[in-house]
């Protein structure tokens, strides 16, 4: 025979102004990696060789993933009971940096360009 199931929560902290403050720049980082998501999703891109298609798709996947790791780090951090266990979760933002900073300049040498622009990214 069993009792009465007793919901187990989450998160046993307490919501705090530093914890409703991670929340919030949480939610503008998640904004700002769905607006870039759909600026590198809208953004047409004529290649010259064959790779410049897949070093396209990494570099915007990393520009995107950029903001969507600094959006989770912050809401890990208001969230999770012990956020000290997830240390290497900063090297997920400094690897995809990495991808898009390697990427952008391979595709920086490259005749190919993103098509209707001037050069500029334009941010996102």
């Amino acid at each position: 025979m069993t009792g009465p199931a007793v919901p187990v929560p989450v998160s046993s902290r307490q919501l705090t102004g530093t914890n409703i403050f991670d929340l919030v720049v949480a939610g503008v980082l998640l904004l700002g990696g769905v607006r870039s998501l759909v600026r590198w999703m809208r953004t047409e891109f004529e290649p010259d060789a064959p790779g410049d298609r897949l070093l396209y798709l990494l570099y915007a996947t990393a520009r995107v993933g950029t903001w969507l790791a600094f959006a989770t780090f912050f809401a890990g951090y208001a969230l999770v009971d012990e956020p000290q266990q997830f240390r290497w979760f900063f090297l997920v933002p400094v690897v995809l940096a990495g991808v898009q900073l390697l990427t952008g300049l391979r595709l920086s040498r490259s005749r190919g360009a993103p098509a209707g622009g001037d050069g500029s990214n334009g941010g996102g």
